[in-house]
């Protein structure tokens, strides 16, 4: 497992847990302290993959009823704890607070889907998200996929789902096709691809 440190003017710095302790000893704790990020700068955070399914359920469920203008519908929010188990399953920590998580769904024989993914609020924009795909990526071609696959409202419907778009396309994912009512009129199913080959 590794940690990931934030630092100003740089996207992130990577350490085992013996070099983070040498960190600390030679001081990077307090340089990071008088740094100006509100959130995370100097905070070490860890991404694991969890494989227990009542833990999984237990972030899922936490992570999500603190998103309500992501995942404000109750039976979908339920259907997402409940399709956790068994699932390729990676969580954030700050410190042991589970900050996001997301999980993958195979979707067929050589293609997964990013089946659902939620960081707090208050650690968005602070790279959580793409340390969580990139590791879901390196996972999901071990295990064999080609292609991964994400569902989200089509851009320019709501504001949080327009930034939804443009986190998906920052991480190299491209548009496949558009379903207007796969799930109702007024929320267009836009599917993402990439290849993992």
């Amino acid at each position: 497992e590794m940690l990931f440190v934030l630092i100003p003017g740089k996207r992130r710095l990577y350490f085992s847990w013996a070099s983070c302790c040498q960190l600390t000893l030679c001081g990077l704790d307090s340089i990071m302290k008088s740094a100006e990020n509100r959130y995370l700068v100097g905070r070490k955070m860890q991404i694991k993959q969890l494989t227990d399914n009542s833990e999984k359920q237990k972030v899922t469920r936490d992570i999500l009823e603190a998103l309500p203008d992501w995942f404000g519908i109750p039976e979908a929010r339920e259907e997402y704890i409940a399709e956790s188990i068994n699932k390729i399953f990676f969580c954030a920590y700050d410190s042991n607070r589970p900050v996001g998580f997301l999980y993958l769904k195979e979707t067929g024989k050589d293609t997964v889907e990013l089946y659902v993914m939620g960081v707090l609020m208050e650690f968005h924009r602070n790279g959580i998200g793409r340390e969580l795909f990139d590791r879901a990526k390196k996972a999901a071609i071990q295990g064999g996929y080609s292609f991964i696959q994400v569902k989200t409202v089509q851009m320019g419907r709501y504001d949080a789902y327009n930034r939804t778009n443009k986190f998906y396309l920052s991480l190299g994912f491209k548009e496949f096709e558009v379903f207007p009512r796969l799930w109702d009129e007024w929320n267009p199913c836009q599917i993402y691809i990439m290849s993992l080959m």
